[in-house]
């Protein structure tokens, strides 16, 4: 696993900006996940290699795009820590809160930050849409991500809220998303964000094309947003 993720670190031109011991890192943080999975659905992938690939080197190809150092991230649905903990491997100062609904998720994030030495990571559980009512929560990050699979128009109003002023917020997705993108156009400009870019990447050693869409925020999300989770749901922007 470690040698896979130190030749795609590379081959995403990578290797130079990020600490020499990430691969190592990245790697105990695989396996903690595998073993983890054993007990508690965390991933559908299961093997070493396609953890390194499609788990470790996908989040990592984020860093071509942004420049994370000394900022802060919120990681929203961030289920087994992706990709906040990844990021916050490869770019030590950046400062990451990973929220996530399900308890048991939250704490096993914590237990394995610690086994990592990982310093600077507050994971938390809660509800997006309620933690983004929380004061220091609201319009008060840099970047924050979500790699959930959900069409986003609802993953606007459940991230924007948490994307300070002139912040980003990062949504990962596949490459035929053009049209999701195109459909959420209304709530992202409701919600206080303007697409800033799009940008297709090839995950390392595999024939897998992703899509980073990153959308600015340029206005404070109004009052009332987000919604409450079934609203949301029933009635997209």
């Amino acid at each position: 696993m470690r040698d896979i993720i130190a030749a795609g670190l590379e081959e995403l031109g990578l290797s130079q900006r990020v600490p020499p011991e990430a691969p190592e890192l990245l790697e105990a943080y695989g396996r903690a996940l595998l073993e983890k999975n054993q007990v508690m659905n965390l991933t559908a992938i299961t093997q070493p290699d396609q953890v390194a690939r499609l788990h470790m080197l996908d989040c990592a190809a984020l860093l071509n795009y942004v420049h994370l150092e000394g900022k802060t991230l919120l990681d929203v649905g961030t289920g087994a820590g992706f990709p906040g903990l990844p990021l916050k491997i490869l770019c030590p100062t950046l400062e990451v809160t990973l929220l996530d609904s399900l308890g048991k998720r939250v704490r096993w994030l914590r237990e394995v930050s610690e086994q990592l030495g990982l310093s600077g990571v507050t994971a938390i559980h809660a509800r997006s849409e309620e933690q983004a009512l929380v004061k220091g929560f609201r319009d008060s990050f840099d970047f924050v991500t979500a790699r959930a699979v959900a069409d986003l128009r609802l993953l606007a109003e459940l991230c924007l809220p948490f994307v300070k002023v002139g912040g980003v917020f990062l949504a990962m997705k596949s490459v035929d998303c053009g049209p999701e993108v195109e459909g959420a156009a209304h709530a992202i400009k409701l919600l206080g964000g303007r697409v800033r870019d799009q940008a297709d990447y090839q995950i390392p050693g595999t024939e897998i094309t992703h899509r980073v869409v990153a959308i600015e925020k340029v206005a404070p999300t109004l009052k009332g947003y987000p919604r409450r989770w079934a609203k949301i749901q029933k009635e997209p922007l």
